[in-house]
């Protein structure tokens, strides 16, 4: 890529479609992540194909895509949770759902319904290992597949060499100082019923996890460590 990425920009075409949202990854790999995507990063048609033979279904369009662009990718897909590979898709116990990712503890799991993934962008579920399991059910998550692929980008950024990376516990002025100095994203609030918002601020990524939690991912150390600085607080690795 010739021209420096703007990455609220690109995020803002990216919701919009699977072209905007391909194009996104590509440009967030190359200049957050420092590399960019290469023709061995995806898996190939054949692994796919595979896939499908075995499951006896068509993988919708957009996990393909997906897969083929970046699947083999772990520090874009798996620095935290895992995209499981072709082979190692599944469809539920049920027979309700197609399963491709999975919460690195087995907490949680997402996944397609089946009467949906002849759809060419459908929408994905999740479903928490409760105790209970009579209680377990799959709810909403986001409702584009596409748009979940760009949240597992960044995601799994903050998940990254903590160097770049930290964890910050909120304490009442925290969110306030986060709308200060940094922007709120265009990517939809989510899943129903809580409220994980994306912000921007100078060169570094930033998550709230509806006030639980604030994770950010700076370009350098050097952009982490001034958002540390204009939202104080007990940072998991600021050492200073």
């Amino acid at each position: 890529m010739t021209q420096e990425f703007d990455l609220a920009a690109s995020l803002a075409r990216g919701v919009e479609g699977r072209r905007g949202a391909w194009a996104f990854i590509r440009g967030f790999a190359a200049h957050w992540v420092g590399a960019a995507l290469g023709s061995d990063d995806g898996w190939t048609e054949a692994d796919l194909d595979a896939a499908e033979e075995r499951l006896g279904l068509r993988l919708p369009t957009a996990l393909r895509e997906a897969y083929l662009l970046f699947g083999r990718r772990q520090d874009l897909t798996s620095n935290h949770d895992v995209l499981l590979s072709p082979a190692k898709l599944y469809v539920d116990d049920a027979k309700e759902v197609l399963v491709f990712r999975h919460e690195n503890q087995g907490a949680a799991s997402w996944g397609i319904f089946l009467d949906s993934v002849h759809e060419e962008d459908p929408a994905v579920f999740i479903r928490l290992d409760l105790a209970d399991k009579s209680a377990e059910r799959w709810e909403d998550w986001l409702e584009r597949l596409s748009l979940y692929f760009i949240e597992i980008t960044l995601s799994e950024s903050l998940q990254a060499d903590e160097e770049v990376c930290d964890y910050l516990d909120p304490d009442g002025n925290s969110l306030e100082l986060l709308e200060t100095h940094s922007v709120r994203l265009p990517f939809p609030s989510y899943p129903i019923g809580e409220e994980t918002r994306w912000f921007l601020g100078q060169d570094v990524l930033l998550r709230d996890d509806d006030g639980a939690a604030i994770l950010a991912r700076g370009r350098t150390a050097g952009d982490l460590d001034r958002i540390r600085d204009l939202i104080p607080g007990d940072w998991l690795h600021d050492y200073c």
